[in-house]
């Protein structure tokens, strides 16, 4: 009827054309809806990217120097290796730790669930300035830690606990944590419980059926959660500055000191531009598996 009615009123128009105006108008209304997000990551976002790039090929003129001395000096190469070890360390143990709270979370009673990731949740509501003086006060050498060490009987002298890299993973794996249960919950809550059944049902013990149904179904989000902890932990500048007492220097602690001490926005925004680069690799080599959207948290 519609279609019919626009074809009396205008006899000339067919009905594709009329249709192609339709989507027109739809597109320039959304376009126009979008300008003023579109606006502000482009100022916000990309506008500053860009000049991040190009400060990094700048050093009296176009330069390749400071890339250059990225991949020549032993100091950088230190850096990003100690970076994604640590990196490494604290995403294979935070896996190991979130894995039983999740699983646990996803087959209790939803009253024992919730309670469960309002406790995972829980520190999200204090800063991660504060959670990491927090963890200073704990591991020091007359921290509670310690002092209960001492106390049982399992140490005779306290144990070097911050100021290194012991103490930046510990703390790192504590703030991050939530993000890897929360990817890990989500795909568990969505496995059906009628698989493990049957094959409890087929004579399978609880660990072949977790082994062979569950744990395999729960793969995207063990990947989706590594992915997050992983990517966030190479950015992290609060936690080993405070925890690790400068003496663990990460990719972000040295694009600060290039900064404060030097002054060198080129080699700073070098650093940056390899890590970026490196964080879009990874998550390049991830969407190959996963979808980007089960990642981000997208349904």
């Amino acid at each position: 009827m519609k279609a019919t009615a626009i074809n009396n009123n205008y006899p000339h128009v067919s009905h594709r054309d009329a249709s192609l105006g339709y989507r027109r108008r739809e597109h320039a209304l959304m376009l126009l809806l979008m300008s003023p997000a579109v606006l502000v990551v482009f100022v916000l976002l990309l506008i500053p990217l860009g000049w991040l790039i190009g400060q990094s090929f700048y050093a009296d003129g176009f330069s390749l120097e400071h890339y250059q001395r990225i991949f020549t000096e032993g100091i950088y190469w230190n850096t990003f290796w100690v970076t994604f070890r640590i990196s490494f360390i604290v995403t294979l143990l935070a896996l190991l730790m979130g894995y039983p709270i999740a699983y646990a979370a996803s087959i209790l009673p939803r009253r024992w669930s919730m309670l469960v990731l309002a406790l995972v949740i829980l520190p999200f509501w204090t800063s991660v300035l504060v959670r990491a003086y927090a963890w200073l006060i704990l591991l020091q050498r007359s921290g509670v830690v310690n002092e209960s060490l001492l106390g049982v009987g399992l140490i005779d002298a306290p144990l070097a606990l911050v100021h290194n890299e012991l103490g930046t993973i510990i703390a790192t794996v504590h703030i991050l944590l939530p993000f890897m249960v929360l990817p890990l919950y989500a795909t568990m809550q969505k496995i059906p419980s009628d698989l493990i059944q049957a094959g409890a049902s087929l004579g399978g013990t609880p660990l072949h059926v977790f082994m062979r149904v569950f744990f395999p179904l729960s793969l995207s989000g063990v990947l989706a959660g590594m992915t997050l902890v992983f990517v966030l932990c190479l950015g992290f500048y609060i936690t080993p500055e405070l925890v690790g007492g400068g003496r663990t220097v990460m990719a972000s602690m040295l694009v600060s000191r290039n900064i404060q001490l030097y002054s060198d926005w080129g080699a700073a925004s070098a650093v940056s531009v390899v890590l970026l680069i490196c964080v879009l690799a990874i998550f390049y080599v991830v969407s190959r598996l996963v979808p980007l959207e089960k990642i981000l948290g997208a349904k």
